[in-house]
């Protein structure tokens, strides 16, 4: 590598500079005496350019210098095996440096310290991983009065190394800024607690839930100096949740230091009374949901058995309103649109919460908001009632639906009644929409009856964050139900102030508050490079092992970037736009003679193998990648749409083109 003139000058100068700082050069000649004088005969006082590097090494001088000097590498470099293409993207890459923060003084701060854990004995048999091995992590999310946190993560162990600092602001929304430096009794009143989230990663990036826990840091305000360490025990989700699967080590400390701390009579008595107040309330509220409950079987002997819910249980066996799971959410700059936040929320892994043991039988669990994004995935409720706080975020007036598919299966969904009437069904786990046109089953015959192109077959209870209705129509068919929600001999209303009770915010400690939303870590433009480099070895491969060869099309495959961007577009809007260009441009790369074929495919993971190996399953894509012929030309592309918590939308396309051999 050459470099300019005055680059090698400067260059020389800076190299200078730090061997004279470390005094290189004073060090150099003492070795030098010193081997002379130890290792060589009098008679025989020469030394070699060899000697003396050997010398130095030994005494560590070179070493010293070369941690002084600061590399900064590529480290995302990776062998070419393709021609090399010019670059499309540029980032910074400077290794990250932690910088310090600066904390306003006239600000109160709650300093949370996370010193390692012991006791996850699951464990416990895990091997030391090797330096630059992948291995399982542990990660560690914190939410706070609307600020979120992240540790770096760990590899998972019988005693896992966290130690992280996170700086929680403390200060009382509803002061304004007079109450930015809270005293120790202002400070008790605010009952948020810090929730923890632990999440495990796999070496293949699956997520799994460990654990949920809500740290109660008031016992901060009563300790002696402002400091306190507790062992958080953190218990299992779903049907672990009374099975301990670790203990975390924390030190609380409040900033600046308390000038009065309170007494932890104080404190006890407080935490008392906020149990005792929530324990009445949402014993007064199951009493009145039992007293609901009777009428509304009253009404008719069948409704028994409909798909009314009015309470589940989240990932920590906790019984909870479903009103609580609801909540108006804004997401600032991040979603534009409700037909945006639809496609977000569609990305979002769906997985059904584990069950131990066969039966067929569906284990229920409602995770939190901050459980559910932490681990980008979870089950249709967690889908629908994210949908539903988005949406309600957007003005509308929107509501989730308890009901079935087909085949009598379970399942939520979310619908939104427009100031005309018209009413709207959400399918959370896809994004799409559909209208509802009631079927009057009293028409005659001969009457044209609109087809349902929806999914759903039965519906029997809808709520939101303000309202619950149980459905009392003579069926609860979808199809024949008419949302005249004011109309009670359809819909049975619960009390309003009955859900507000336990169900808005700040009204009880067992209604965790929701987090803010957070934008997306991923570079989308580094990401569809990496994914599409890939999926070209794999290809590659895949067609060697058949005893094909593979060329390259960059133009063909730049070509497809259109169709993909189209393909987005339209599962967002419903819009579908270019279509007449990406054709136009194709059939120009394509020669009189040749045949083209494209196969579009949707994931909502980033791995290339698995995408792959799915890619395969279909008879199209395979008759593409496996396609034999004369003048073969391949051609991948793909690209990456990033939305907020680093969910994300991969397409990729496939496609070939070839001469016609009849």
């Amino acid at each position: 590598m050459s470099l300019p003139p005055e680059k090698a000058s400067e260059l020389k100068q800076i190299i200078h500079q730090q061997l004279v700082k470390m005094d290189v050069h004073g060090r150099i000649r003492e070795v030098l005496a010193e081997t002379i004088r130890e290792e060589l005969a009098p008679e025989h006082q020469q030394l070699s350019t060899e000697d003396l590097i050997k010398a130095l090494r030994q005494r560590g001088i070179i070493d010293d210098v070369m941690k002084e000097l600061k590399f900064i590498t590529d480290v995302n470099e990776k062998e070419r095996t393709s021609a090399p293409k010019p670059s499309t993207h540029f980032v910074d890459r400077e290794p990250s440096v932690l910088k310090k923060t600066n904390i306003d003084p006239t600000r109160r701060y709650l300093y949370l310290q996370v010193l390692g854990g012991k006791a996850f004995l699951e464990h416990l048999q895990e091997p030391e991983p090797l330096p630059g091995q992948i291995c399982s992590t542990f990660t560690l999310c914190l939410h706070f009065r609307n600020q979120r946190f992240r540790s770096k993560p760990v590899p998972c162990a019988c005693e896992p190394d966290f130690h992280d600092g996170f700086l929680l602001e403390v200060h009382k929304d509803s002061l304004g800024d007079g109450s930015k430096m809270v005293d120790a009794t202002t400070m008790l009143s605010i009952c948020d607690p810090v929730h923890m989230v632990l999440i495990k990663t796999d070496t293949f990036g699956e997520t799994t839930l460990v654990a949920s826990y809500f740290l109660e840091w008031r016992s901060v305000l009563a300790a002696e100096n402002g400091v306190t360490n507790v062992a958080v025990e953190l218990l299992g989700v779903g049907t672990e949740s009374k099975v301990s699967v670790g203990v975390l080590n924390i030190r609380l400390e409040m900033y600046p230091q308390l000038s009065k701390t309170l007494s932890p009579e104080v404190t006890n008595t407080q935490f008392a009374l906020e149990h005792q107040k929530t324990a009445e309330k949402e014993r007064l509220f199951l009493v009145y949901a039992k007293q609901w409950w009777r009428e509304y079987l009253q009404i008719r002997p069948t409704h028994n058995v409909r798909l009314v819910k009015i309470f589940a249980q989240d990932e920590n066996g906790v019984n909870r309103p479903v009103c609580s799971y609801i909540r108006p959410l804004r997401a600032g700059r991040l979603l534009d649109t409700p037909r945006q936040a639809a496609r977000f929320v569609s990305v979002l892994g769906y997985e059904r919460a584990p069950v131990i043991g066969g039966g067929g039988g569906k284990q229920e669990q409602w995770c939190t908001l901050l459980a559910f994004i932490c681990r980008n995935k979870g089950d249709c409720e967690d889908h629908a009632n994210l949908l539903c706080s988005l949406l309600l975020g957007f003005g509308l007036e929107a509501f989730v639906c308890v009901g079935t598919k087909a085949k009598g299966v379970p399942h939520t969904w979310v619908m939104t009644c427009g100031t005309d009437g018209t009413i709207t069904f959400w399918e959370s786990l896809t994004g799409h929409r559909y209208i509802h046109r009631p079927i009057n089953p009293d028409d005659p015959p001969l009457v044209e009856q609109p087809k349902p192109l929806y999914p759903y077959r039965t519906i029997g209870c809808i709520f939101n964050h303000q309202k619950f209705f149980g459905n009392c129509q003579p069926s609860d068919a979808v199809e024949v139900c008419v949302f005249d929600l004011h109309d009670a001999s359809k819909w049975k209303p619960m009390s309003g102030e009955a859900i507000k009770s336990v169900c808005s915010p700040g009204t009880t400690s067992s209604v965790p508050p929701f987090p803010p939303l957070c934008a997306s870590t991923i570079d989308a433009a580094i990401t569809s490079n990496e994914i599409e480099l890939q999926l070209r070895i794999l290809v590659s491969e895949h067609r060697k092992d058949l005893g094909l060869s593979t060329v390259w099309d960059d133009q063909l495959s730049y070509l497809l970037s259109p169709a993909l961007a189209a393909y987005e577009l339209e599962r967002t809007t419903s819009i579908s736009a270019g279509n007449e260009e990406f054709q136009d441009a194709v059939r120009r790369a394509v020669p009189d003679g040749h045949t083209f074929k494209g196969f579009p495919i949707h994931f909502v993971y980033r791995n290339a193998r698995r995408a792959f190996a799915t890619c395969l399953r279909s008879p199209f894509c395979e008759e593409i990648i496996c396609c034999r012929g004369d003048q073969v030309r391949l051609a991948v592309r793909v690209r990456v749409f990033t939305y907020p918590e680093s969910a994300c939308a991969v397409w990729i396309m496939f496609a070939c083109k070839y001469r016609s051999v009849l």
